[in-house]
């Protein structure tokens, strides 16, 4: 490839990722209707650990990833008890006695307790197992279930939690990282500032 060719790929990268970030951006901020409902989520998360419950977070894929980031950011960082279902003896267990579609429900009814806050991230807002554990939390009186959706504004999770936080984008990868930026942000909000040692003191 000559220079000249290489040079204008450089510029259209450029271009694209100023636009890309800008994008990000405005997905984060929205009408600013996050911000409430953020610090809505943080008082349930709280609330809940004080009274001797748990957050559960539940995702397929890349959004399972991000479940068990911030599951452990909240435990350790946050000091709110929070644990996820990523683990693979559970998923393959559970998948093959009660199906896939099923597995995340029973986990929800094996692992739950009532006042328990369920935090369910889904891209699409389609998955039958997410959609699945959502019904089961309720079925248990958890104290919340909170929803992370994108693509269709009328997307059936978005439609089942008490605060349901949806990205306005039909980019996969826009999607997550919105979800990821919140929930993180949610991590610090707890905490109440952005800067802190990744390793306590003493540790």
């Amino acid at each position: 490839m000559s220079r000249a060719g290489t040079s204008d790929r450089s510029k259209e990268a450029e271009v694209f990722l100023r636009q890309y970030t800008e994008q990000f951006q405005r997905l984060c901020q929205g009408d600013g209707s996050w911000i409430p409902r953020l610090i809505r989520l943080r008082d349930l998360v709280v609330t809940a650990a004080r009274h001797g419950r748990k957050t559960i977070l539940i995702g397929n894929g890349g959004s399972a990833a991000m479940a068990s980031h911030v599951a452990v950011d909240l435990t350790k960082n946050a000091g709110v008890r929070a644990i996820n279902f990523n683990e693979a003896d559970l998923i393959t267990c559970f998948a093959n006695d009660y199906g896939y579609e099923q597995w995340m429900a029973k986990a929800v009814e094996q692992y739950g307790d009532a006042g328990d806050v369920l935090i369910a991230i889904s891209s699409s807002g389609k998955s039958p197992n997410i959609l699945n554990a959502c019904e089961a939390a309720r079925r248990m009186t958890f104290a919340a279930v909170v929803t992370f959706s994108g693509l269709s504004a009328d997307n059936p999770l978005r439609q089942l939690g008490d605060e349901n936080f949806w990205v306005d984008s039909r980019a996969y990868n826009l999607v997550e990282m919105a979800h990821h930026f919140w929930l993180l942000a949610l991590v610090d909000v707890i905490i109440g500032k952005a800067e802190y040692p990744a390793k306590p003191s003493g540790v």
